[in-house]
Order: structure tokens, then C-alpha cells, then sequence
């Protein structure tokens, strides 16, 4: 009984982590998309840095989950 207690708790932790890169990939796509993209400055690099590292991260724990 232990053991479907731990592949519980570990399939709701990842539900939480997986709902939070979510929010934070669609809220900073949103924000790019918004931005005026002809001007690039550091702040628009490191959004797009972070979305795509947020959204390689959601692929993985896709994978895991899996």
C-alpha cells in the first residue's frame, strides 16, 4: 500500500509542478507577443531564453509523467 501511496503523491507533485510551467510558458509568450519585437533589447532576450527553457522543461516533465 506504501508504494501506490508514493506513485500518488509523486503524480500529484508533478500535476503541480507541470500547471505551474504552464502558466509561466503561456505568460511570457503573451508578454513577447505584446512586445514590440522590432526593438530587441536584454529584456526581450531573456524572455525568450526563459520561454524556451520553461518550455523544454514542461517537455520533460511530459516525458516523466509519461
Amino acid at each position: 500500500m506504501a508504494q501506490i501511496d508514493k506513485v500518488k503523491e509523486t503524480i500529484g507533485y508533478l500535476k503541480v509542478v507541470f500547471g505551474l510551467l504552464v502558466a509561466i510558458d503561456v505568460s511570457l509568450l503573451a508578454w513577447l507577443f505584446q512586445k514590440d519585437l522590432a526593438s530587441v533589447d536584454v529584456k526581450v532576450g531573456l524572455a525568450f531564453l526563459s520561454a524556451v527553457l520553461v518550455t523544454l522543461s514542461l517537455v520533460l516533465i511530459n516525458r516523466i509523467w509519461s
